[in-house]
């Protein structure tokens, strides 16, 4: 594996970074892409970060966060990709990063253990979000920390970390939160707008998703579904189901919680959390997904209770092998 030191000088003998982040957004790999492209500036790289569609304006309370486009208007210099396990969690962006990355220098900073290696400088190190990664390449650009980098950076430890409190969160991660707070991060501010800040609509898909839990395999395992027609009822888009799956994690005898977002008809967006003892990322994999140990994404298709089934009995295998 490349170390970030190289991958550090790689970057600063570039003219100009094009950053790209992955598909439905969250506040570690926006926070990831607007910390690297404010480091990169101080070195004198010019830098933009991109997604494949418009950034929630949940993220706008972060002075930046407007200038992400939707297309590169850079030309030449590196391509990186940060906290994207796969070039297909790209998006529309991906077929982009796969024409630049054949003439350009390509560079991946990433955290899952699914991670493909799909550039030619990889950095691939397990920690509770990729921003510490990214911190670390920070520091090995040796630029000052700002408190606009330190808020960027802040925002994607906790995002990933669920405030600082996932069972993967350890003294490092504690250090590098420390420091971006020394740095002027608005920790208070940031977990509020992140973890805690609902609308009414969301207060009422809240309170009904949450009726209607279904609890499975001996209550080990919980799931929670969202048709679009909730959706709908409550005015609110896909973001608006973040944190219902670790809703379901806090019950005392789940040792899993899925929630499934119905996308279309047929289809779904599954997220997995494990208490610990059941690999999700595994579970994941088994419907072409991934992720980490103890959060981990995937697709399903078919009839409702037909795709759960599938899901049921993928948790039951990796709950025998626990």
């Amino acid at each position: 594996m490349t170390t970030i030191g190289e991958i550090a000088n790689v970057l600063k003998q570039s003219k100009s970074a094009v950053i790209f982040t992955h598909m439905r957004p969250d506040g570690d790999t926006l926070g990831c892409g607007m910390a690297l492209s404010r480091a990169l500036s101080l070195c004198g790289v010019r830098s933009e970060v991109v997604n494949e569609a418009p950034i929630p304006p949940k993220f706008f309370f972060l002075e930046g966060m407007r200038e992400i486009g939707t297309r590169p208007s850079l030309n030449g210099g590196a391509v990186i990709a940060v906290d994207t396990s796969d070039a297909s969690r790209l998006g529309r962006l991906e077929e982009v990063w796969r024409a630049r990355a054949k003439k350009q220098v390509s560079v991946n900073i990433d955290h899952h253990i699914s991670n493909t290696r799909f550039a030619a400088y990889n950095f691939v190190r397990e920690r509770a979000s990729n921003a510490e990664n990214v911190f670390a390449l920070i520091d090995a650009l040796q630029v000052p920390l700002t408190a606009e980098i330190a808020d960027f950076l802040m925002l994607g430890m906790i995002t990933d970390s669920g405030g600082l409190s996932h069972s993967d969160v350890d003294g490092e991660t504690l250090r590098c939160a420390a420091r971006a707070a020394d740095g002027g991060a608005r920790l208070s501010e940031i977990t509020y707008e992140m973890l805690r800040r609902r609308s009414k609509a969301q207060a009422g898909l809240y309170a009904e998703t949450v009726s209607r839990l279904r609890y499975l395999l001996e209550d080990r395992l919980v799931v929670a579904f969202v048709p679009q027609e909730r959706l709908e009822k409550y005015g609110l888009g896909p973001d608006a189901t973040e944190g219902l799956v670790d809703f379901g994690l806090s019950v005392d005898c789940v040792e899993v919680s899925a929630c499934l977002l119905e996308v279309k008809r047929g289809q779904y967006k599954v997220s997995l959390r494990s208490k610990g003892k059941v690999n999700v990322n595994e579970v994941a994999r088994t419907f072409g997904g991934g992720g980490h140990i103890l959060a981990s994404g995937c697709m399903l298709f078919g009839e409702f209770e037909e795709a759960l089934d599938r899901l049921r009995y993928a948790v039951f295998q990796h709950m025998e092998d626990a």
